[in-house]
């Protein structure tokens, strides 16, 4: 894994701006801290930091190819797993390799298929091409958007990178974020190609981007399509089962330390079990992490979310697959270090406000860098499978808008209430909503003669695999690639994403139970305890040292009534909630703790212009 950056100038020498690239490549570093490599074109430069996983002497990047007419250069991110497959074909049409790195699969692939080499990779990746042939820049994003790739138009060209910062190093780039920006922050759509900077977009998942004098072209390679299920229910269990058997196995090829991130919960600890087996005919032990907060189990109390604690479930599939376990516990005091919220935000680069659900995934990721360099996730699971609540409550599944919007909890309160007044009203968040929800179901295709109920679940499984779970995957990807650990994720892979995609619903619960078709597939590797367990999500501290540490922290803020987060909150709003009994400071009343304090050090770091009413 690792972190990609370019830019295309066609007015400019770019071979006299060496610097600039140096710095835009920079700021990747935690991306890559193993490596570093520029190569500069007259119209074009490339930048690179790798974190080394495959080939660890051979894949050194920017990789180039020289043809009769020119040289092609590649700087890649991520992991293709049919790599030695396309190798191999690669090599009967005639292609000479000098390295064993993936890297070098895609670079010929393109020598040999052009922007179609995209439709043949299975994986997570995002990578850019110069074409020094036809004076031309390709960037491919994969099909499910693990890997992130963002992209600002200049007057003359095109600035590049894995992550918004390397893009921002450039001053080419106007930091300015207004309105339009925030409604996202706020609305949490996950709007198609939103960076939170104005003019910044990101690459959309399944896609080509070419650009050259001519200007911009886009391509979508791959999309979620519908298409009839034809097998019943015992065949359907049996076929997710063989692609997560054959999946797993695939994502665990590595030449580093690798290991599976394990919560208790059934979507981890099913890619636990599959590991395992794998390994074990390979003669390695499988080692898993999780993170746990000082006196949770111990203290624990039930919430709306969460009926029990993840530590004995962990102990329980950890022990039933043999794992050599760490479990990792933090406590009140590591989560409200005021440092760690601005690593948090700075490997972000927007003030998302998810608080310690971020920073002790940041934690648990800097402790597992210790040991590994690989590790395997349960993501993408519920949203395939149907595992989140709203899928099954009335209100929530019927609405006419997102269901994750649509759902009541004491999370849930209005977004905006923490903001100025007279910014909530220009953004009026409800008409964006309203309209962000339109078009996203638009694009959903639907079969001739699906019921309604069944057109309503295809739709919500639509939203979820299309919008939400993008949001997820850059969380994942933020975190652990701010500590230069690579995360593979399983339920990603599109053959099991479009497969289970089309299963109907009455499949996808068929024990009556949510995610009824993972829980038949994966129940002979695992413990019947976890199997039949309610899903819990990520954990939160419940520890009231930590709201009180936040409420502290927004006093100090308020001290300097100039900041500029006061041009987007409410002052009297978190003078109020500063000052309220810390017992109270929970769900909404946290949440916009975090992203007052968030918002506090985005500013800071970045400097911003904002554009406000």
């Amino acid at each position: 894994m690792c972190g990609i950056t370019g830019w295309v100038a066609f007015d400019q020498d770019l071979t006299q701006r060496g610097d600039t690239v140096d710095a835009m490549t920079a700021t990747l570093a935690d991306r890559g801290p193993d490596a570093s490599g520029v190569r500069l074109y007259r119209h074009a430069a490339l930048g690179h930091r790798r974190l080394a996983v495959i080939d660890l002497p051979g894949g050194a990047q920017p990789m180039t190819a020289d043809t009769p007419d020119g040289e092609v250069a590649l700087v890649y991110s991520g992991e293709v797993y049919n790599h030695p497959e396309l190798r191999a074909e690669l090599q009967r049409r005639g292609h000479r390799f000098t390295t064993r790195s993936d890297t070098e699969t895609v670079l010929r692939g393109y020598l040999e298929w052009g922007e179609a080499v995209a439709e043949r990779l299975t994986g997570m990746y995002a990578f850019a091409l110069w074409d020094e042939r036809h004076r031309r820049m390709v960037l491919v994003r994969d099909r499910m958007g693990v890997k992130p790739l963002y992209y600002h138009r200049t007057p003359d060209g095109l600035l590049f990178g894995s992550e918004p910062k390397a893009v921002l190093a450039n001053p080419a780039f106007p930091r300015r974020v207004d309105t339009s920006c925030l409604r996202e922050l706020v609305g949490f759509t996950k709007a198609p190609g939103w960076s939170l900077w104005k003019d910044l977009y990101e690459v959309e998942p399944g896609t080509v981007l070419t650009f050259d004098r001519a200007g911009m072209r886009e391509h979508t390679y791959w999309r979620l399509e519908t298409a009839e299920h034809t097998d019943d229910a015992p065949t359907t269990v049996e076929r997710v089962a063989a692609l997560l058997g054959e999946i797993v196995p695939e994502q665990l090829v590595s030449d580093v330390p690798q290991c599976v991130l394990l919560s208790g919960g059934l979507d981890s600890s099913a890619v636990t079990a599959l590991a395992a087996r794998h390994q074990r005919t390979v003669g390695e032990k499988p080692r898993t992490f999780s993170v746990d907060f000082a006196g949770y189990e111990e203290n624990f109390r039930p919430d709306e979310f969460r009926d029990t604690p993840d530590a004995p479930f962990i102990r329980e599939v950890a022990a039933h697959v043999g794992a050599d376990h760490r479990n990792v516990v933090l406590d009140s005091r590591a989560l409200t270090d005021p440092s760690l919220r601005r690593a948090v935000v700075a490997a972000r680069d927007m003030p998302i406000g998810l608080g310690d659900i971020d920073s002790s995934m940041l934690l648990l990721f800097r402790a597992i860098r210790e040991q590994s360099t690989v590790a395997l996730s349960g993501e993408f699971a519920d949203e395939l499978f149907g595992g989140y609540v709203w899928f099954h409550h009335p209100a929530a599944r019927d609405a006419d808008t997102f269901p994750w919007l649509a759902f009541q909890n004491t999370y849930t309160a209005d977004r905006t209430e923490p903001l100025r007044p007279e910014l909530r009203d220009a953004l009026d968040i409800g008409a964006y909503v309203a309209d962000e929800y339109a078009g996203a179901v638009a694009k959903v295709e639907h079969l001739p003669g699906e019921d309604p109920f069944e057109r309503r679940m295809r739709t919500n499984s639509h939203l979820h695999i299309t919008r939400l779970v993008r949001a997820m995957l850059d969380r994942k990807d933020r975190m652990s690639m701010a500590t230069g650990l690579e995360v593979r994720v399983p339920f990603a892979d599109h053959r099991l994403v479009s497969y289970v995609y089309n299963a109907p619903w009455a499949l996808k619960t068929v024990d009556g139970r949510e995610k009824g078709l993972l829980r038949q597939a994966v129940a002979r590797l695992l413990p019947t305890s976890v199997t039949e367990r309610v899903k819990s999500p990520y954990p939160s501290t419940q520890d009231l040292a930590y709201a009180t540490a936040l409420q502290e922290q927004t006093r100090r803020l308020l001290a300097d009534p100039g900041h500029p987060v006061f041009a987007v909150f409410d002052p009297g709003w978190a003078r109020r909630t500063a000052d309220t009994d810390p017992s109270a400071v929970t769900g909404a009343l946290r949440t916009g703790l975090e992203r007052l304090l968030d918002f506090q050090v985005w500013a800071d770091l970045y400097r911003p212009g904002l554009d406000l009413p």
